[in-house]
């Protein structure tokens, strides 16, 4: 299950697609940030990268990097 964490809650989301790229390099993003002045993707390393800066301050931060797991796994 898919899942963005707030403060209150925990709302379903519809997946991250292959034409969701990250805004540092290009690769697949696996991470999408929503910030008061917008959204911002991320692949996995950079999305750790920028996690303790953005995080408080972020509305909603979608993770969906165990796709990384699972689709090596098929």
């Amino acid at each position: 299950m898919n899942s963005t964490h707030t403060p209150d809650t925990t709302t379903s989301l519809p997946q991250l697609s292959s034409l969701d790229r990250c805004d540092s390099c290009g690769a697949q993003a696996y991470v999408r940030v929503r910030l008061q002045s917008g959204e911002l993707y991320f692949c996995g390393h950079h999305a750790s990268e920028v996690k303790a800066a953005l995080e408080p301050t972020a509305l909603e931060w979608l993770d969906e990097t165990e796709r990384l797991i699972a689709d090596e796994t098929v």
